[in-house]
């Protein structure tokens, strides 16, 4: 089944938001990790102020929805511009399907991010649609999935 939920954008306060939301909605965060947790890559240089900032953080708030988010990061050259900060993340259960939805959506907009595999065990894929709209596309791969079953992390 294919999921959306929000992700939302901060600009170095999203632990403080997401505790929060925890605070809110209750839950636990199955994942939280900042910039320094990244594989070092030339092309997109972290500054060792920006190091402890999330680049990613996850609260389920039903089976259905996921609210996530990060701050935003100099690396990747987007400013959090109140209004900018909200994207469309869509999660599929195939390559496929990642595949058809990234290339349709993002036809005639811009991409910031082309889709690949990734270092967390995923093909994603981030972009603005021809309307300024902001989505990211993402499927876990299989073998992230075995990985996790292996070591007892599901």
């Amino acid at each position: 089944m294919t999921t959306i939920n929000p992700y939302l954008i901060f600009n170095g306060n999203c632990e403080e938001a997401f505790n929060f939301y925890k605070s809110v909605f209750g839950g636990e965060f199955p994942y939280v990790g900042k910039f320094k947790d990244m594989p070092e890559n030339p092309e997109y240089p972290v500054l060792e102020e920006e190091k402890d900032k999330i680049m990613h953080i996850s609260l389920p708030i039903s089976e259905e929805t996921v609210l996530m988010g990060s701050d935003s990061s100099s690396a990747f050259g987007k400013a959090t511009i109140i209004g900018n900060n909200i994207t469309i993340s869509i999660n599929t259960k195939s390559v496929e399907e990642v595949t058809r939805i990234y290339n349709e959506l993002s036809e005639g907009g811009k991409v910031s991010m082309p889709l690949n595999k990734t270092f967390w065990g995923a093909y994603f894929g981030q972009f603005t649609d021809k309307f300024g709209i902001h989505w990211m596309v993402n499927c876990e791969l299989a073998e992230h999935k075995n990985f996790e079953k292996k070591h007892n992390k599901v």
